[in-house]
């Protein structure tokens, strides 16, 4: 098996030297996004909720693009600021999965990448 680079231009483009994605066989392993607009490339931080929005949808062209779902998400890890921000979150995350939510942890943090208040990262597979 060879390891495939998996890239879209509808996800922010990697802030260092790291891929969006790694493809190994029928597995992804997507790296950690932040609420970049990859239209813009902009932060979104207006509040936590939209910033999760932009998140999932990051993770979602990501998965798109290796021609997957949240339906093939097996883990995903949520890495936030303050984890009193969690409902919320919970709440957007939530609303991406339907019968087939995935092995998941979530952790607060010290910091993130360029002040975000969350990141996310996701294994997938078919």
């Amino acid at each position: 098996m060879e390891k495939k680079i998996i890239r879209t231009d509808n996800a922010p483009a990697p802030i260092g030297p790291y891929n969006q994605a790694v493809q190994y066989g029928d597995t992804i392993f997507i790296s950690g996004q932040i609420p970049i607009d990859p239209a813009t490339g902009n932060l979104v931080q207006t509040d936590i909720k939209a910033e999760t929005k932009q998140v999932m949808e990051n993770l979602k062209a990501i998965l798109t693009e290796a021609d997957m779902s949240f339906n093939n998400v097996l883990k995903t890890s949520i890495f936030l600021m303050d984890m009193g921000q969690f409902g919320a979150v919970n709440e957007v995350y939530g609303s991406y999965f339907t019968d087939y939510a995935p092995a998941r942890e979530t952790v607060q943090v010290a910091g993130l990448p360029k002040g975000v208040n969350v990141e996310i990262s996701m294994i997938a597979g078919r």
